[in-house]
């Protein structure tokens, strides 16, 4: 049934993408739908399954989670970059400033980024006051509060020559990874008005076994299937959540995690089993 639902979220998103960007021309949009394909889709998957458990209607959420897909798919252009994660394979296809070069990426990330707000400050995603909260809220959560602080803390490691402790680097990816990962699974709560500390609780955990599961897959993965470049932390000589708890000891950490998120959905009851299975998918996914 997950893998059904996560299925159906792939699709709806897409749509929802391809419908946002029906009016752009040029390279530009040639470059933003090309950013835009394929992907696991987690995070428009939980603002929909969100969006489920608080009645909200499947058109807004769909609009909600192209929005935080954009989002995304911005944060990837720009990590790939010669300037930051130096990537030249993203999802199984070259990266887009390799297909095109450097400017386009950097404006690619940059048109990605205010279409997403585009996407939700329109009357269709929600009333004014709704509209407001998911702005304010993704702004932070993808700006210097959240995502792109966690990128910077994630820099200022790799020029200060000495690696992490496990404090620091919890802090690193609770921003760099798992921002994006709390907002969509709160955004339906917040399209409700209503409280979103369940839902934050839950995301907290997975977020955090999101990327102990990612650095476990940049040891023990397939390039192929994941579709980049593994173990260039290792080769870099950076601190991961393997590097500092050790492949075991990693292992059981992010199935603590997974335990915790089950257990904050206790107030929705059987209306979330997707949202668990979820938390069990982040941990056992080979891509």
């Amino acid at each position: 049934m997950f893998q059904d639902a996560l299925k159906d979220a792939q699709v709806r998103v897409q749509a929802a993408l391809d419908a946002a960007m029906s009016d752009l021309e040029g390279t530009i949009a040639e470059a933003m739908r090309y950013t835009c394909q394929g992907g696991k889709r987690l995070r428009a998957f939980l603002a929909m399954e969100s969006a489920r458990l608080h009645g909200v209607e499947p058109d807004q959420a769909d609009r909600v989670a192209a929005a935080i897909e954009a989002i995304h798919a911005y944060s990837l252009v720009h990590d790939d970059l010669p300037c930051m994660d130096d990537d030249d394979l993203r999802r199984g296809n070259p990266t887009v400033h390799i297909k095109w070069d450097e400017a386009v990426a950097v404006l690619t990330g940059d048109a990605l980024q205010t279409l997403a707000f585009d996407i939700l400050s329109d009357r269709r995603t929600g009333d004014a006051e709704i509209q407001a909260a998911l702005v304010s809220t993704l702004a932070k959560a993808s700006g210097a509060q959240g995502m792109v602080l966690g990128q910077m803390l994630d820099i200022e490691a790799e020029t200060a020559g000495s690696p992490l402790n496990l404090e620091q680097i919890t802090r690193l990816q609770a921003g760099k990874t798992g921002a994006l990962i709390e907002w969509s699974a709160c955004a339906g709560a917040i399209m409700a008005r209503a409280d979103p500390a369940p839902l934050r609780q839950y995301a907290q955990a997975l977020g955090l076994a999101f990327q102990i599961a990612d650095d476990i897959l940049d040891i023990e993965g397939d390039a192929e299937k994941a579709g980049k470049r593994l173990q260039k932390d290792e080769d870099a000589g950076k601190a991961t959540f393997v590097s500092l708890l050790g492949l075991e000891g990693a292992k059981v950490r992010a199935k603590s995690l997974v335990e915790e998120a089950e257990a904050a959905l206790a107030p929705y009851g059987e209306e979330a089993h997707n949202l668990k299975a979820a938390a069990r998918f982040v941990i056992s996914r080979d891509a």
